[in-house]
């Protein structure tokens, strides 16, 4: 089966910059996010986008992945486009094919040692083998994949297990959120990026934290707003009431008069900063009135709106 083009799983053209493959790929995850769609392809087709993204998202792996298509993680680093595209028309001369590029039907596990990866080496070894042994150990490139978190889950932090799935096979990680990490921030996996060459060592694993949208907060950086429900007696005359925030009910007290709208700031409550100041909430008044009145309720209404002189459409 003919691997999908990762433009095409991302929707871009193959001219499009990073921050566009990077909009497109938040777009989509956030869509297909198995914590978020329920549906049976939610997961493979969350994979897809994550092997997509991984591979697009790096500027060297692009280029490679622009120039040898869907063995490019196979090719070795000194290899020129055209003599990679020379020695794959000779394979497919020879009894057992070779490669086959953009268009060809191999789907291979970029990982493997022997097998098909055997083959590319043979193939290729006389033109480049030498060349790529006077080059000595190459570190493996730095990897960047993003994570989606609840908003809940970046506020506590903590160990998440985390499974990565790519061209190479899954790998499970045991990773340590830092409580309060932001829409954006990366968490370092040392070691833990792509292999090194000829001895070389591993490079590392950058995850980027992209924030689940939430119904309940609306994060801002480190700050949090939260919509604050009050009956229009607790607005008019003042009064202590709950609000909800990633670590559970707190009190926050309501000023007489206040309206829909006004801000009730929090300081200090919103997202943790290990390194630094914590965030704030805000929680904003939202008056909400019965939807259905009783006859002493309406009765009191009734004469409020009698004796009342305030206009609101006059402020």
């Amino acid at each position: 089966m003919t691997p999908r083009d990762y433009y095409d799983i991302l929707g871009v053209d193959r001219t499009a910059p990073a921050d566009e493959i990077q909009r497109a790929y938040r777009k989509l995850a956030r869509k297909w996010h198995p914590d978020v769609n329920k549906s049976p392809e939610a997961e493979d087709t969350f994979k897809d986008l994550s092997e997509a993204y991984d591979a697009l998202s790096d500027p060297d792996l692009r280029a490679k992945y622009d120039a040898f298509g869907a063995d490019f993680r196979k090719v070795p680093d000194d290899v020129d486009p055209a003599a990679w595209a020379r020695a794959q028309r000779g394979g497919q001369s020879g009894a057992r094919g070779g490669p086959s590029g953009f268009g060809g039907d191999a789907n291979v596990d970029f990982g493997d040692v022997g097998g098909y990866g055997s083959s590319i080496e043979d193939l290729l070894g006389g033109m480049f083998g030498q060349q790529r042994r006077a080059s000595g150990p190459r570190p493996g490139p730095d990897q960047h994949v993003e994570i989606s978190l609840s908003v809940a889950d970046a506020f506590r932090g903590g160990k998440r297990q985390i499974s990565l799935t790519g061209t190479s096979g899954s790998r499970n990680y045991t990773v340590n959120i830092p409580a309060g990490v932001t829409d954006g921030q990366q968490i370092r996996l040392a070691g833990q990026g792509a292999a090194g060459r000829d001895g070389g060592p591993s490079g590392d694993l950058y995850l980027t934290v992209q924030l689940l949208s939430d119904r309940r907060f609306r994060v801002d950086g480190r700050n949090i707003s939260v919509d604050l429900p009050v009956s229009p007696w607790e607005a008019a005359l003042g009064a202590t009431v709950a609000v909800d925030t990633p670590d559970g009910d707190t009190k926050v007290k309501v000023p007489a008069g206040s309206s829909s709208g006004q801000r009730l700031r929090l300081r200090g409550l919103g997202m943790p900063n290990a390194g630094g100041t914590a965030g704030d909430i805000h929680a904003v008044v939202k008056i909400m009135v019965p939807k259905k009145l009783d006859d002493r309720e309406h009765e009191l209404f009734s004469e409020l709106a009698s004796a009342s002189t305030f206009d609101p459409r006059s402020n």
